[in-house]
């Protein structure tokens, strides 16, 4: 009996031996694909879809800022957009604070549509 744990023990790692490199950063290079999928992926693809629609914006479209003011597009620039918020009165602000495209029905109808 005595040869078979000595035998065992012979095969055993040696005490304070290093393991895999690899195997010890197998999961930190999980836990970082798993951030990449979801935390920054999305925000990526969100990014990208408003400056196409920030692209598109076109004179006489009603926007909403992303301050939360409502006005028509006067004039489109390369970088920034006029808007007549009423009474005459223009704003000019930077294109990438338009929000979204403004209807008076608000977005549940638009979100309603969407699930059709």
């Amino acid at each position: 009996m005595h040869s078979i744990l000595t035998a065992f023990q012979a095969q055993t790692a040696p005490e304070g031996g290093q393991a895999n490199p690899i195997v010890t950063l197998v999961p930190f290079i999980l836990i970082a694909v798993v951030f990449y999928l979801v935390f920054f992926r999305p925000q990526q693809k969100q990014v990208k879809k408003h400056q196409e629609f920030v692209s598109q914006l076109q004179k006489g479209q009603d926007v909403v800022t992303n301050s939360g003011i409502i006005g028509k597009i006067f004039q489109v620039d390369d970088r920034t957009v006029t808007l007549d918020i009423g009474s005459g009165t223009k704003v000019r602000l930077v294109k990438a604070q338009v929000a979204a495209v403004w209807s008076e029905k608000g977005d549940a109808d638009k979100d309603a549509k969407e699930k059709k």
